[in-house]
């Protein structure tokens, strides 16, 4: 018998919405792995924040909106001297944290950079925290901060496990803001209604496509596509915190819910789920295991996927770089997904594009051996047509098993292999990387490497007795949690 559908019965909330406002509400994080790592992710996604202060297309879209807003306990930049609503503060600090490409990142089905959300979080509560102080109540700490930063990271990190949203042609940034939705509501004060409430206004919400981080389209909006996700899930909260309705069946309703609006597709080559099975695959419960497992970018400011391929380029450099030009070609052996996002023949139009390029990311290591944010630059393209000269010469193959374990769960590899052919007939070896530094498998070898990282991004924007001020307070996990969130913001002020 066909389901009449024009039966009015309003549906209970859908169960993932349940799922994500239950765990916000009662998870209780115990796992001093996950509170240590988040601690130096909070300590890195500053500093990427900091260091990316230094370009003017970065910088051209902080402030408020209308210039000489003044807002009362307004929640600062990191880095800057602009006191925001908390909004827009959430805008600019995400869009700091990710301009660079250098702050941590999650690869599954989907992958994305969980700590895009900080730019919510940090801005909710540095202006929740100096209200609380104003009217003599005890101050939000940065150990809040961080049990909000391992939440948001989960429901981004295990959303994307089994899900593929770039599959269907939608950005990451989705599961950005309905972490930062999720997390930052709780910051607010939020019941599980309210929760519910402003979740599913982040499902039926206008979802960003992938266009802008794909050849021939990519440019500079993929660096502010999570400043604007996260600000947005500030929006939404504060909406349901106003006692706006929810919409229970964002995700199933039929024909109008965003299973049959936004995940599917016609196209069968994607070898999806069936038509009739497109729903979310939560395949474990919400914990900090996305935290325990993130992968911090502590050598290149680089597209993730490439990042083993550009230290197999700099182990090679020291053999190639008096032979750049007696190249023959240039094989580089990857996975699936790196092909997929990040594998481009051609001329590359801006920054945003040579930084989501395999093989501008291989070149420029060989030839030079560094990758910096600097070598992305137009000025520094122009002045080295080496780099596209010795682009057309490399050929871009998949193995097999570097794609499958990058899926499977007990590795999570991200294998990249180099080698350079000359035309003599001679080669190099065959550098394989298969787990980046910033891998959990290397977390020991990062720690020190990440550490001077911050150092180096703090060096950018404080003088040298600032920085080593801030510098002992994240070496210390005691002291860092018991510090009230306004008084780490003064120190990031300029």
């Amino acid at each position: 018998m066909a389901q009449n559908t024009n039966q009015n019965l309003r549906p209970d909330y859908d169960e993932v919405l349940k799922d994500i406002a239950d765990y916000v509400l009662t998870f209780q994080v115990n796992n001093d792995e996950a509170w240590r790592t988040a601690r130096y992710c909070l300590m890195d996604t500053l500093g990427c924040g900091l260091l990316a202060l230094r370009f003017p297309e970065c910088t051209k879209h902080l402030g408020p909106i209308v210039e000489g807003t003044v807002v009362p306990h307004g929640a600062r930049v990191p880095g800057t001297s602009f006191r925001l609503d908390p909004v827009k503060a959430a805008w600019d600090i995400g869009c700091t944290i990710r301009w660079l490409d250098y702050n941590d990142t999650w690869l599954a089905a989907e992958w994305g950079h969980p700590s895009d959300n900080l730019g919510g979080i940090l801005a909710v509560a540095d202006h929740l925290s100096q209200q609380r102080v104003a009217s003599g109540q005890a101050p939000l700490t940065v150990r809040t901060v961080l049990e909000a930063m391992i939440m948001a990271h989960e429901i981004q990190g295990v959303l994307a496990l089994e899900n593929s949203f770039n599959r269907v042609g939608l950005d990451h940034v989705v599961l950005v803001k309905v972490a930062s939705t999720a997390v930052t509501a709780k910051l607010m004060g939020a019941n599980r209604e309210q929760i519910l409430s402003a979740l599913s206004h982040a499902w039926v919400d206008g979802q960003a496509l992938r266009t802008y981080r794909h050849a021939p389209n990519a440019g500079s909006r993929k660096s502010w596509a999570a400043g604007d996700a996260t600000s947005r899930g500030v929006r939404l909260a504060d909406i349901a915190m106003r006692g706006e309705m929810g919409i229970p069946g964002a995700l199933t309703a039929p024909q109008w819910g965003f299973y049959d609006v936004s995940f599917s597709t016609t196209n069968k080559d994607l070898k999806l789920k069936p038509e009739n099975e497109r729903e979310f695959s939560l395949p474990q419960a919400f914990g900090s295991y996305v935290m325990e497992n993130v992968l911090f970018k502590v050598s290149f400011p680089a597209e993730f996927h490439a990042q083993t391929a550009a230290e197999a380029a700099i182990t090679l450099h020291s053999e190639v770089r008096g032979r750049i030009s007696d190249i023959d070609k240039v094989v580089i052996t990857t996975h699936e997904s790196a092909i997929r996002i990040i594998s481009k023949q051609g001329a590359l139009a801006n920054p945003a594009d040579r930084d989501h390029c395999l093989q501008y990311m291989t070149a420029v290591p060989l030839i030079f051996g560094a990758l910096t944010a600097e070598h992305y630059e137009d000025g520094f393209h122009a002045a080295h047509p080496i780099i596209d000269e010795l682009r057309e010469k490399m050929e871009v193959v998949e193995d097999p098993r570097y794609t499958a374990e990058y899926l499977e769960a007990d590795k999570r590899s991200i294998a990249n292999a180099v080698q350079v052919f000359f035309k003599d007939g001679t080669c190099t070896e065959q550098v394989l990387v298969e787990y980046p530094i910033g891998h959990r498998r290397r977390r020991e070898e990062s720690i020190p490497l990440l550490e001077q990282k911050f150092r180096s991004n703090l060096s950018t924007r404080f003088p040298a007795h600032r920085c080593q001020k801030i510098v002992d307070l994240f070496a210390d996990q005691t002291a860092l949690e018991s510090t009230p969130v306004q008084v780490l913001m003064d120190q990031l002020m300029i």
